[in-house]
């Protein structure tokens, strides 16, 4: 079955990064577009970024210039760089893809940022 397994969330004061790590298994990773979301308490999960398996990539505005997204085939794995982060990154972060019109999620990863 497909399993997403996200890491590399914790607690990190304003200014600073983390690197998310989602593995992916029960896919064809190289073919699935990666997609990252977040969700804050009392909000809506939003969408942060997304890679094509061409690497083609997109961001929502509020993480531009900030966070950046990537992949690697070889080890089923899409990353989730963020730098200078702000107590309004602070959210569960959740990985997400698509595999024969199913959606899936993993269980998120919690970043929390402090001011």
């Amino acid at each position: 079955q497909v399993q997403l397994v996200e890491s590399g969330g914790g607690l990190v004061q304003a200014g600073g990064s983390l690197r998310l790590s989602c593995a992916a298994s029960g896919i064809v990773f190289r073919l699935n577009v990666m997609g990252w979301y977040r969700q804050a308490p009392g909000k809506q999960r939003e969408l942060v970024t997304t890679i094509t398996r061409n690497t083609v990539t997109n961001y929502a505005d509020s993480v531009k210039g900030r966070f950046t997204v990537s992949r690697d085939n070889a080890k089923n794995t899409v990353y989730l760089h963020m730098n200078n982060l702000k107590p309004e990154d602070t959210a569960v972060y959740y990985c997400n893809t698509n595999s024969l019109g199913l959606e899936y999620w993993g269980r998120g990863t919690q970043v929390t940022v402090s001011s």
